[in-house]
Protein backbone atom coordinates (compact mmCIF):
# COMPACT_ATOMS: atom_id res chain seq x y z
CA UNK A 1 0.00 0.00 0.00
CA UNK A 2 1.80 3.38 -0.85
CA UNK A 3 0.98 5.84 2.11
CA UNK A 4 -0.21 9.37 1.34
CA UNK A 5 2.19 11.70 1.73
CA UNK A 6 2.28 15.37 2.61
CA UNK A 7 3.91 16.35 -0.63
CA UNK A 8 0.90 14.42 -1.95
CA UNK A 9 -2.30 15.86 0.16
CA UNK A 10 -0.43 18.81 -0.61
CA UNK A 11 -0.65 18.62 -4.11
CA UNK A 12 -3.73 17.48 -4.35
CA UNK A 13 -4.93 20.14 -2.13
CA UNK A 14 -3.62 22.49 -4.63
CA UNK A 15 -4.29 21.00 -7.52
CA UNK A 16 -7.76 21.03 -6.27
CA UNK A 17 -7.85 25.18 -5.57
CA UNK A 18 -6.59 25.75 -9.21
CA UNK A 19 -9.98 23.71 -10.73
CA UNK A 20 -11.52 26.20 -8.81
CA UNK A 21 -10.08 29.18 -10.00
CA UNK A 22 -10.12 27.75 -13.39
CA UNK A 23 -14.07 27.53 -13.43
CA UNK A 24 -14.40 30.74 -11.35
CA UNK A 25 -15.78 28.89 -8.39
CA UNK A 26 -16.38 30.40 -4.75
CA UNK A 27 -13.47 30.53 -2.20
CA UNK A 28 -12.80 26.98 -1.29
CA UNK A 29 -11.37 24.97 1.48
CA UNK A 30 -9.38 21.73 1.23
CA UNK A 31 -8.88 19.05 3.65
CA UNK A 32 -6.95 16.29 2.84
CA UNK A 33 -7.04 13.65 5.82
CA UNK A 34 -5.02 10.48 5.87
CA UNK A 35 -6.41 6.58 6.18
CA UNK A 36 -7.02 7.04 9.79
CA UNK A 37 -8.87 10.51 9.55
CA UNK A 38 -6.11 13.09 10.75
CA UNK A 39 -6.00 15.82 8.84
CA UNK A 40 -2.45 15.96 6.16
CA UNK A 41 -3.20 19.31 4.79
CA UNK A 42 -5.75 21.86 5.66
CA UNK A 43 -5.74 24.95 3.23
CA UNK A 44 -8.62 27.60 2.94
CA UNK A 45 -9.05 30.21 0.19
CA UNK A 46 -8.90 34.16 0.78
CA UNK A 47 -12.76 34.90 1.53
CA UNK A 48 -14.01 31.15 2.39
CA UNK A 49 -16.40 31.14 5.12
CA UNK A 50 -15.52 30.36 9.05
CA UNK A 51 -17.21 26.65 8.78
CA UNK A 52 -15.92 25.70 6.03
CA UNK A 53 -12.78 23.80 7.49
CA UNK A 54 -15.51 21.78 9.69
CA UNK A 55 -17.58 21.12 6.48
CA UNK A 56 -14.84 20.45 4.64
CA UNK A 57 -13.40 17.79 6.93
CA UNK A 58 -16.66 16.05 7.82
CA UNK A 59 -17.02 15.41 4.41
CA UNK A 60 -13.87 13.70 3.71
CA UNK A 61 -13.90 11.79 7.61
CA UNK A 62 -17.25 10.73 6.66
CA UNK A 63 -16.44 9.29 3.08
CA UNK A 64 -13.46 7.54 4.44
CA UNK A 65 -15.62 6.55 7.65
CA UNK A 66 -18.10 4.77 5.20
CA UNK A 67 -16.19 3.75 2.40
CA UNK A 68 -18.00 6.14 -0.16
CA UNK A 69 -18.08 9.54 -1.08
CA UNK A 70 -20.36 11.93 0.72
CA UNK A 71 -22.73 12.34 -2.43
CA UNK A 72 -23.40 8.41 -1.63
CA UNK A 73 -23.48 9.22 2.04
CA UNK A 74 -26.07 11.57 1.07
CA UNK A 75 -28.24 9.60 -1.37
CA UNK A 76 -28.24 6.83 1.51
CA UNK A 77 -29.34 8.96 4.15
CA UNK A 78 -32.43 10.42 1.96
CA UNK A 79 -33.55 6.74 2.01
CA UNK A 80 -32.02 5.96 5.97
CA UNK A 81 -32.62 9.17 7.58
CA UNK A 82 -32.54 7.29 11.17
CA UNK A 83 -29.68 4.98 10.71
CA UNK A 84 -27.81 7.78 8.93
CA UNK A 85 -28.74 10.20 12.05
CA UNK A 86 -27.64 7.30 14.08
CA UNK A 87 -24.28 7.28 12.48
CA UNK A 88 -23.72 11.02 12.52
CA UNK A 89 -24.16 11.11 16.25
CA UNK A 90 -21.34 7.88 16.77
CA UNK A 91 -18.79 10.43 14.21
CA UNK A 92 -19.40 12.84 16.72
CA UNK A 93 -21.22 15.39 13.70
CA UNK A 94 -18.24 14.79 11.89
CA UNK A 95 -20.57 13.57 8.70
CA UNK A 96 -21.57 15.94 6.00
CA UNK A 97 -24.62 13.80 3.81
CA UNK A 98 -23.37 16.35 0.41
CA UNK A 99 -21.43 16.05 -2.61
CA UNK A 100 -17.78 17.22 -1.66
CA UNK A 101 -16.17 14.25 -0.07
CA UNK A 102 -13.95 11.40 -1.86
CA UNK A 103 -11.98 8.86 -1.07
CA UNK A 104 -8.17 8.72 -2.09
CA UNK A 105 -7.04 5.09 -3.37
CA UNK A 106 -3.49 3.81 -4.25
CA UNK A 107 -2.60 2.47 -7.91
CA UNK A 108 -3.66 -0.93 -6.33
CA UNK A 109 -7.28 0.39 -5.21
CA UNK A 110 -6.24 0.65 -1.28
CA UNK A 111 -8.29 3.50 0.59
CA UNK A 112 -4.96 5.92 1.72
CA UNK A 113 -7.26 8.60 2.56
CA UNK A 114 -9.95 11.22 2.02
CA UNK A 115 -10.62 14.60 0.44
CA UNK A 116 -12.83 17.07 1.37
CA UNK A 117 -14.11 20.35 -0.18
CA UNK A 118 -16.55 22.91 0.74
CA UNK A 119 -16.98 26.65 -0.27
CA UNK A 120 -19.03 26.78 -4.02
CA UNK A 121 -22.42 24.20 -4.20
CA UNK A 122 -21.83 20.71 -3.29
CA UNK A 123 -21.66 19.59 -6.84
CA UNK A 124 -18.58 22.32 -8.09
CA UNK A 125 -16.95 21.37 -5.20
CA UNK A 126 -17.10 17.47 -5.45
CA UNK A 127 -15.91 18.28 -9.16
CA UNK A 128 -12.66 20.52 -8.23
CA UNK A 129 -11.53 17.36 -5.78
CA UNK A 130 -12.80 14.62 -8.50
CA UNK A 131 -10.71 16.57 -11.17
CA UNK A 132 -7.63 16.67 -8.40
CA UNK A 133 -7.58 13.15 -8.33
CA UNK A 134 -8.06 12.05 -12.04
CA UNK A 135 -5.03 14.40 -12.47
CA UNK A 136 -2.75 12.77 -10.00
CA UNK A 137 -2.62 9.14 -11.29
CA UNK A 138 -0.08 6.85 -9.74
CA UNK A 139 -0.80 8.20 -5.89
Amino acid sequence: MTPLTLARADALADSTLRQARSVNAAPLTVVVLDAGGHAVVVKREDGSGILRVEIATAKAYGALGMGFSSREIGDRADAQPVFFGAVATVAGGRLAPAAGGLLIRDPDGHVIGAIGVSGDTSDVDEACAAAALSDSPGL
